[in-house]
This record gives structure tokens, sequence and C-alpha cells, in this order.
């Protein structure tokens, strides 16, 4: 909770900073990346930088915090911490860190504000950012402690003992430890993070949902190609380099998206390769039997280009009470018409208190989540993950 006094300077100045923000978080990353460039060599998704992704979430996440704040003094944003947080920890972020990043942060408000930062607006928007910090620590270091490593100590070695083409862009790379150490256990739904040393000696971290089910030593995770400029680094060197007996760095399971434990309805909604982390509920949900109301929800360009197609149709079967709606944009044999396009749900049965889950591309999730919304599913129930910077369903 923000002191009194420091509320009344941020409410006076949350206009200013907030339109200012985006000024300030593209200085920010100069200052921190001119004195720490290993940060952006071996920690920082380069792509991100390069296309300003990552200064929008920052400044996003920074001003929703600070909003909250305000609005509601007695109730923490958890559900944007803990998304924060789980990132963090697949990332081995220490507390060390965060000072770091204070100090340039400060740096650079004062550079693009000028006068404007008075040492009483210092002090108050140095207030939050160590309440949003300081939470943030303290969720990483739970994280940590459940997943059984120390802080920041969640990278080991994987083998890869087996490499499927699943289509001519997605390839699946069955992991084993390398070593003798216990096999973390994880949640349908999480992610791990796959660190690789590029050519120009950069170590470069993605994230890359499970897409099996937990049980067994084995983990599996499945890898688009990405085109475009720039075109994924990380991705593209995996497929490009690593066959059946390479070994991997890869961290711990995290991810605060993650199949319920309940026996109420659920909605899996996915859009091209976002389909990994709903075969991984599938497979979860079809090897215990689970006699849950399962609606599958699915969107892809063509059935050549649509990962786990034949996984999806299995695992759905398996259910006792399952339904999967598939839509083409641009179908290559005969299809239904009322499934050619993009996603629409208006003719798809969503059971009343439906908990959902969506990660595809932003565009699809949030229109996924709108329909939601006004099909009366409460915005609690409904959960995405987003394998880029968070830019926020509710965003414009």
């Amino acid at each position: 909770m923000l002191s009194e006094k420091s509320t009344a300077v941020v409410r006076a100045t949350l206009p200013a900073i907030g339109a200012a923000i985006g000024d300030i978080t593209p200085v920010f990353y100069r200052r921190m990346f001119a004195a720490h460039p290993e940060l952006l060599r071996d920690l920082f998704n380069r792509g991100n930088q390069a296309n300003g992704t990552q200064s929008r979430a920052l400044a996003g996440s920074i001003a929703v915090f600070a909003t909250m704040l305000l609005e509601h003094p007695d109730r923490r944003p958890d559900a944007l911490l803990a998304r924060i947080a789980h990132k963090h920890a697949s990332l081995g972020i220490t507390a060390d860190q965060y000072t770091v990043v204070h100090r340039h942060l400060f740096d650079a408000i004062a550079e693009v504000l000028g006068e404007a930062v008075t040492p009483e607006v210092a002090e108050a928007w140095d207030e939050v950012y160590w309440l949003m910090a300081g939470a943030l620590i303290a969720m990483e270091a739970r994280l940590y402690a459940a997943s059984g490593v120390g802080d920041g100590d969640v990278w080991r070695p994987w083998k890869v003992v087996g490499r499927l083409e699943e289509t001519a862009e997605v390839a699946t790379f069955m992991l084993r430890p390398a070593d003798s150490g216990p096999v973390p256990p994880f949640r349908p739904g999480q992610y791990v993070s796959v660190q690789v040393t590029l050519p120009d000696g950069a170590r470069q971290i993605r994230q890359y949902s499970l897409s099996c089910a937990p049980g067994g030593d084995d983990r599996w995770i499945s890898v688009k190609r990405v085109c475009g400029d720039p075109a994924g680094e990380v991705s593209n060197w995996l497929h490009e380099n690593v066959r059946e007996g390479d070994v991997l760095t890869v961290g711990a399971p995290f991810g605060d998206v993650a199949l319920d434990d309940g026996d109420g309805p659920v909605l899996l909604a996915s859009a091209g390769i976002g389909c990994t982390p709903m075969v991984s509920m599938l497979a979860h949900l079809a090897a215990t039997g689970s006699p849950r109301r399962v609606t599958v929800v699915h969107g892809d360009r063509t059935e050549s280009s649509h990962a786990f197609r034949e996984q999806m149709e299995l695992l759905t079967a398996k259910l006792p009470d399952a339904a999967l709606h598939v839509w083409y944009e641009r179908p290559e044999g005969e299809w239904p018409a009322g499934r050619t396009g993009l996603v629409d749900l208006s003719d798809v049965e969503i059971p009343e208190g439906s908990r959902a889950y969506l990660c595809g591309p932003v565009p699809f999730m949030r229109s996924v989540r709108t329909r939601l919304l006004e099909r009366g599913i409460p915005a609690s129930r409904i959960h995405y993950e987003s394998f880029g910077p968070d830019l926020g369903l509710d965003a414009g």
C-alpha cells in the first residue's frame, strides 16, 4: 500500500509519467545496456528490443501497477505480478538485478522529465517501484523454492532423445535430463526456457510450452520457425542445428497459466503454434480419464500447417464429453464454409461456468476474450499465455 503522501504525488503526476513513459523506457534500456551489455547479449530478447515491444510491455506494467495502487489501495494486482514473476523465474532473475533496473530507470526518468522530477516526485515513484519489485522478489523466491532450486539456479543440461517434424515449420524436440538430478514436475500448460549460444557468441533465451502430458522423464517442446524481421533467432537456430543426441540448456518449468484441478467445464482455445499448451492439457485430461466437459477451439492457416492436428483429434475422442472445433483460413480440400476463415465462437456451445485457456497471436486472444466476456464468462475465469512481451489483451 502506498503511503498517504506518495499517493497524492503519484495521483497528481501519473498522467505526466504515463504520457512520457513511452519516451522513458527506450532511454532506460539504452542506459542499462550501455552499462551492462551482457544483459542484452545474454538475457533480454534482442528481437523484442529491436521492434520495441519490450519497452511497451514495461511501460504498461508500471502504469497498470501504479494505477491499481491508486484505484484499489487495499488490493494488490497479483495476476499481473504472477505473470511477470513466472517469466522472471524462468529466466533466472535474481533480487540484485532489481537494483540495476532501478538505477537506470530513475536516471532515464530524470533525463526525460528534467526539472519536473522534484525530490518529492522521485521519492513517491521510488516507493511505487519498490512496492512492485519487492512483491516480485518475494514471489520469485517462492517459485524457486517450490521448484527445488536456489534463487536463479534454474538451468541444467537436457539431452535431445528424439526429434519429430510435426509440419514443415514445426519440430518437436524430446528432452531427457543429461545429468543425474531428479526430473522436476510440471503442470499442463507450463513452459520451459531454452538457452542457446548463437554464432555471434550471444546466449539468447526463449520460452516454449511443454507439449507433453506431465509424468515420466521426458519433456517435449514444439518449436515453430519464425520468419519476418527480426526472424526468430533461437527458434530458427534450433531447427537448423539441433538433432538427436545434442544437449540443450533448459530451465525449470514455470508459468501461471496451467490447467486447474477442478471438475468444471473447460474451453481450450488456440491458434497456430498456440496449440502446444492445449495439447499438454488435453493429453493430461485423456491420461487421467477426466469426465470434465471439454470444448476445444483451434484456428490455423491450412490443414498442413496445423501442428498436432491428428493428436488433437485423437485426444479429444478419448474424452467422454469433449468437442473439437477447427477453422482453416485457406482449406486445402473440402471444408465446411462455417469453419472457414477466422475462429468464430457464435455457434460454439460454451457451458456455463467454463474456465477458458487461450494461447495464440494477441489479436486472436483479444478477439476470443472479448466474445467470452460478451457471453458472460467472467474475466477471472479467462486465462491466457503470451510468449512475447505481455501487452495486455484489453489494450486497444
